[in-house]
């Protein structure tokens, strides 16, 4: 739907309510096409639908073991490190508006969230079931969500209050994107929630930033032995349009962003036959690798498609300690800072934070004791 098509909020209200009528609830009106509302809504919508499942449907956010906690985030160490400085950086853009973000894996399970913001006991509750790390918020779980549609499309989406297909999720507003790795499979998605608030269809333009942010940090902490940042001849490269090319020290393709993807016009998917700097360039290999070595500040290459684009080559391998993210937490220390949080958001009831838990409160003081450094005080 084009800006310069999007109803007002009144308006849009109408459309969503006359959406639901015709295609969750079978009522007779005007034709599809005419609808208002997005088509990937829609296909969600029947979907559920496909699946037997009733708008009424009571959602159930089961607790998670702590041994799924600590599964989620041991299969998830890499994602967690990367796109923790970013959901920080979101957390102080969203900061006054309600709303929070939500990380996911690739089928929907909460990675990581955001902190919480206040507000009433029923938002507040609301905002829970969602912000816990282990919680299925796939399609099959939750019905139509910014986070089952961006995972299933691959798209980034926006999703108000009745456009999600089970009453009991409409009181959610949420944007999402999803996150791509360096070998170009879908590992997870960035999503931006709040409970009973206003709209904000821009937060969609932040979570595609903030997920393009999170796909470079994992495609400069990707092992590599020559490492291209690509742009534009004309056209500096920034966080948001410059390409990344991790090679091999034979020359293959081992990880990309993006932004490279889309400038060489090459998907690299995961299963895909090896993709070679001689595939892309029309240059012999050894000149960028001599270029790196030389500190050269850019070259003008030329692709074979005839396109020229600018090439910075580096020498590969991670990060340099000074520039590289915080070290990747132990699982004892993650599951520590998960109870903490729980008790944080729960004002300090260590009751309520064990039910949400699902551990006892004996578990929650001994682990976090077990947190606390050596000779602090009460």
């Amino acid at each position: 739907m084009s800006a310069s098509t999007v109803p007002s909020l009144p308006e849009r209200s109408l459309a969503i309510a006359q959406a639901r009528r015709e295609l969750i609830h079978g009522a007779a009106g005007r034709s599809r096409g005419t609808l208002r509302i997005e088509p990937w809504i829609v296909r969600s919508w029947q979907r559920c639908i496909e699946a037997g499942r009733q708008p009424q449907e009571r959602v159930n956010f089961d607790p998670v073991a702590p041994s799924a906690i600590r599964e989620v985030a041991e299969r998830n160490r890499a994602l967690l490190a990367a796109a923790r400085p970013v959901i920080e950086r979101v957390s102080r853009a969203i900061a006054d508006t309600r709303y929070f973000a939500v990380l996911t894996d690739a089928k929907g399970i909460v990675v990581d969230v955001g902190p919480l913001p206040d507000g009433t006991d029923t938002s507040t509750r609301y905002a829970r079931h969602i912000a816990r790390v282990g919680v299925d918020l796939s399609e099959r779980a939750v019905g139509t969500s910014a986070i089952s549609t961006a995972l299933t499309e691959q798209e980034s989406v926006w999703l108000h209050r009745g456009e999600h297909f089970f009453e009991d999720t409409s009181i959610y507003s949420c944007a999402g994107a999803p996150l791509f790795g360096p070998q170009g499979d879908c590992i997870g998605m960035l999503d931006l929630t709040g409970v009973q608030v206003v709209e904000r269809p821009e937060l969609r333009h932040l979570a595609v930033l903030s997920a393009r942010s999170i796909e470079n940090t994992l495609v400069l902490n990707e092992p590599c032995e020559l490492r291209l940042h690509l742009s534009w001849p004309g056209c500096p490269g920034n966080e948001a349009t410059e390409g990344l090319l991790c090679i091999d020290g034979s020359g293959n393709v081992t990880g990309a962003n993006a932004a490279a993807r889309q400038m060489l016009h090459q998907p690299l998917a995961r299963g895909q036959h090896a993709l070679h700097c001689n595939d892309l360039f029309a240059l012999p290999l050894n000149m960028l690798f001599d270029a790196a070595r030389r500190g050269d500040a850019v070259l003008e290459v030329p692709l074979w498609s005839g396109l020229r684009v600018q090439v910075e080559a580096r020498r590969g391998g991670r990060r340099s300690a000074a520039s590289a993210p915080e070290a990747q937490p132990r699982l004892r220390d993650v599951e520590t800072a998960l109870i903490r949080k729980a008790v944080a958001d729960a004002r300090g009831n260590v009751a309520e934070a064990a039910r949400t838990l699902g551990i006892s409160r004996a578990t929650v003081y001994r682990k976090l004791w077990r947190g606390r450094p050596a000779g602090s005080a009460d």
